[in-house]
């Protein structure tokens, strides 16, 4: 008997069809003996529903508080309607919101980090020959108030719940059957990889491929949590995600891009120590993830420094710099929210030279111009213009592994 942990999406979970087809792949490996513990998110697009229902009331913005109230109550419409599916069906099934499933979390409200998990009464409910069904993506902080993970967080509370009950199978179900060395549904001749190392993921889902959040390929890899994607409304083999993986000869593994990119150029700053500590430190407190940077020599001891934060930490990000333009003394400032960033994923391509000049090659070979360019040791990414993202991508796939 093993204790499986099963994650499913909202598209998994979009309608009564799709609830039955989940709850009778939960029931088959329950009624062979395991003890089964499901993480489901809100169903279909109820989250950006909810969201818009909010913009309708304060369309200048809630209280993130309240938003997290708001959108915790998607996850607990789907959790009930799945036990009420799996019940009738004939098995015994309990569902259980976020915090009664022993999530603790800090105060960081719509991206909140979990603390720990108190498992007891999962195990409790397990006990009792329950199929236990959890509230993905929330959880409760030291005020008794209920939090949210972010985008994705639903994944992150599978591997916890994996982490906490040292579970022997963590699946997690999405609408592609594994991951892809790209977009399958842009980039036909995209190859579906059977196993992937913590780190190539962790790199892919940080870049924006979408099959697993990166919040939780960073748990999974800390508790060496063994993951497999597949796909929940096919039946076929997914794609494991562990430690390591066989040496292959593919020096790329996967091509990605993120639209959620954009760029804030400073223009005009003094060149004297201390104005870069001075700009990042404060976007540190506002809680802004800062990605690329550039910073490039202008005249008249000036100088110009252009980085990437997520597009919907853009806005933010120009309220707390324009806070501190006397400070700063500044000539200009302005956004680039027409951008994308295309990014390449390979452990292998550190030991192999030339890597970036035939992805640059192939872009080059496109006609598309770069902007920015990141490295580190298993990933090249280029920041370019968002109408040309497909093509990009398509382009770079075929240079590595058309």
């Amino acid at each position: 008997m093993a204790l499986i942990v099963k994650k499913f999406g909202g598209s998994s979970v979009a309608n009564a069809e799709r609830v039955f087809n989940v709850a009778n792949r939960i029931i088959e490996d329950y009624k062979k003996g395991n003890d089964v513990v499901v993480v489901v998110s809100a169903q279909g697009d109820t989250t950006d529903d909810l969201i818009e229902k909010a913009k309708e009331i304060n369309p200048s913005g809630a209280s993130r508080r309240e938003m997290d109230m708001l959108l915790s109550a998607g996850e607990q419409i789907s959790i009930a309607l799945l036990a009420m599916a799996i019940e009738k069906l004939g098995c015994p099934a309990t569902s259980l919101l976020g915090w009664q499933a022993g999530f603790h979390t800090d105060s960081h409200h719509g991206i909140a980090r979990i603390k720990k998990v108190n498992s007891e009464r999962i195990r409790n409910e397990i006990a009792k020959g329950n199929i236990v069904i959890v509230a993905g993506f929330q959880g409760l902080n030291k005020y008794d108030d209920i939090t949210t993970l972010g985008r994705g967080g639903s994944d992150t509370s599978a591997v916890a719940i994996a982490a906490s009950m040292n579970a022997d199978l963590c699946q997690i179900y999405t609408d592609v059957d594994g991951v892809y060395s790209a977009d399958p549904r842009k980039v036909p001749n995209a190859v579906k990889m059977d196993e992937i190392s913590y780190d190539e993921m962790l790199e892919l889902a940080s870049l924006g491929a979408q099959v697993l959040n990166n919040r939780s390929v960073e748990m999974a890899k800390k508790y060496n949590v063994e993951l497999e994607v597949l796909s929940s409304l096919e039946r076929k083999p997914g794609t494991i995600v562990k430690e390591t993986v066989k040496m292959e000869k593919t020096l790329i593994r996967g091509v990605a891009k993120d639209n959620n990119v954009a760029t804030i150029s400073i223009v005009g700053l003094q060149d004297t120590p201390g104005v870069a500590f001075k700009i990042f430190n404060k976007l540190a407190q506002y809680k802004i993830n800062v990605d690329i940077i550039l910073q490039s020599v202008g005249r008249d001891n000036t100088k110009d420094i252009t980085f990437t934060v997520p597009l919907d930490q853009g806005n933010m990000a120009i309220e707390a710099i324009n806070g501190m333009k006397d400070a700063l003394n500044f000539k200009s400032l302005k956004m680039n929210d027409s951008v994308t960033k295309v990014s390449i994923v390979g452990a292998g391509m550190e030991s192999h030279p030339g890597v970036a000049s035939k992805m640059f090659e192939a872009l080059y070979d496109a006609n598309i111009n770069i902007h920015m360019i990141s490295t580190s040791e298993i990933k090249i990414s280029v920041l370019i213009d968002a109408k040309y993202a497909d093509k990009a991508v398509s382009a770079i796939h075929d240079a590595f592994l058309g």
